[in-house]
């Protein structure tokens, strides 16, 4: 999108002031970057962008060059070249280098990224980031500072990783009535639920075996317990809708209570477990409802093939119908990929004097998740005696859920009965839980997962 003539018109001058120009040359511009954080991801941008150009060059007319770089430790081998003077332990000071034209922030957290961000946006200069924590709980706050200056602020890495989503979202998209975005937003979940699906295994195990091969962090809480995804469901939405999402709308519910049992029930049922993130809205309301919980999704549905640490998105319209985004969702190259697309795109916006503005964001009406509603499946342990079944419908029943399937496993000691629903709002199915706790032929109530896209 296009600023206003005065805008652009100060935006070139500033550009030509730190020795960038936007006027036609067989020399292509050079934008300078500063770069905060040297880690997973920016340690394989270095490389990626230096290697890439004269590519970039050639096909954009920019010469992208990493100018400035803060670091905690910078006597930390890291691995790449990297010109002596550029390494620095004052991220500020790289964001008001006058000698910076563009800022790439991967170091993540909230603070300072926040106030780093925010300093660079002021001083007119695009921020690329890869930040999902920070825009999961200020993106607004930060867009607006963005649109407010003129410049960009680009995050395709903070969401999926290596898949372009947020792009396809933001402009291909903008125009269409979008129902529902759902997916697998979370590689080291995606990789345990597998484990246990193809091998068997507990989630004990398949936890341990992600830790070892890098895949979940020694303290995997953000991972497992759904937070992770979480945060990128939130950005999700508030992108696809244009209302503010933040952190704290979504509802979270983890990994950690699923069981190899629950895992064996749904795979006999014909479905496999995911993790799945969601964000839907519902048409005559407007409301937006947001979550992340364990679901069954039918062995023929798209993403019940997502398997080890890769990452899917289904986008769901009135116009277009389903598109599918698939590819891996984390790791320092497919984010750095995500990062320098954002990067080149900033910095041919900063040369033409133009930058994407995401306009503005309406105040979100949200759906509360026991006003949801969807298909689920419930496991219990019971008593093998006349009357048990009777007594358990009873309580479905009486809560108004109704069951689409019903069968028992086992017998004495061992007998199980299996559940699943027709489409029923989630008050009606926690209070059928709740009373099915107090019977006394009833030994445990298993675990609830919801049927998803049946």
């Amino acid at each position: 999108m296009r600023i206003g003539t005065s805008w652009a018109g100060s935006i070139v001058r500033r550009i030509a002031s730190r020795g960038v120009s936007n006027e036609p040359s067989d020399q292509p511009t050079r934008v300078r970057i500063g770069l905060l954080g040297c880690g997973n991801v920016g340690g394989a941008l270095v490389p990626l962008l230096e290697s890439q150009r004269g590519a970039i060059a050639a096909r954009t007319g920019i010469d992208p060059v990493i100018t400035r770089v803060a670091v905690r430790n910078t006597a930390r081998d890291r691995g790449i070249d990297l010109a002596e003077g550029v390494l620095t332990r004052d991220a500020m000071a790289v964001v008001a280098d006058p000698d910076v034209d563009l800022v790439v922030e991967v170091i993540g957290g909230i603070e300072p990224a926040r106030e780093l961000i925010m300093a660079a946006l002021s001083a007119g200069k695009p921020v690329v980031t890869g930040n999902k924590e920070l825009l999961a709980n200020h993106g607004a706050e930060l867009f607006a500072l963005a649109d407010a200056n003129g410049v960009d602020l680009l995050f395709e890495a903070a969401v999926a990783g290596g898949i372009p989503l947020i792009r396809p979202l933001r402009e291909s998209l903008r125009g269409e009535p979008i129902t529902r975005v759902m997916g697998i937003l979370n590689g080291t979940t995606n990789y345990i639920l597998s484990k246990m699906s193809n091998e068997g295994a507990d989630y004990g195990d398949a936890l341990a075996e992600a830790q070892r091969l890098g895949y979940a962090e020694r303290d995997p809480t953000a991972d497992v317990e759904g937070y992770d995804a979480g945060a990128k469901a939130a950005i999700i939405a508030s992108i696809a809708f244009g209302v503010k999402v933040v952190a704290g709308d979504v509802y979270h519910e983890g990994i950690s209570g699923i069981t190899a049992g629950d895992i064996a029930i749904a795979r006999r049922l014909g479905y496999v477990v995911k993790l799945l993130g969601i964000a839907e809205r519902e048409a005559d309301s407007g409301e937006v409802a947001v979550r992340v919980h364990p679901a069954m999704v039918p062995i023929d549905h798209p993403l019940a093939s997502v398997r080890d640490s890769y990452n899917a998105v289904f986008v769901e319209g009135d116009a277009v119908g389903s598109l599918m985004f698939y590819g891996r969702g984390a790791g320092g190259n497919p984010t750095a990929s995500a990062v320098l697309g954002d990067l080149i795109d900033a910095a041919v916006n900063l040369a033409s004097g133009t930058h994407g503005a995401l306009g503005t964001f309406g105040r979100a009406r949200m759906r509360p998740i026991d006003a949801t509603s969807a298909e689920y499946l419930l496991a219990l342990d019971v008593a093998d005696q006349p009357g048990v079944l009777h007594q358990v419908t009873g309580v479905f029943a009486r809560h108004g859920v109704s069951i689409r399937a019903a069968e028992q496993e086992g017998a004495g000691p061992e007998a199980r009965l299996v559940f699943i629903t027709h489409d029923a709002v989630e008050s009606a199915v926690q209070s059928t839980v709740r009373d099915l706790r107090e019977l006394e032929v009833v030994r445990r109530v298993g675990g609830l997962l919801r049927v998803i896209g049946s």
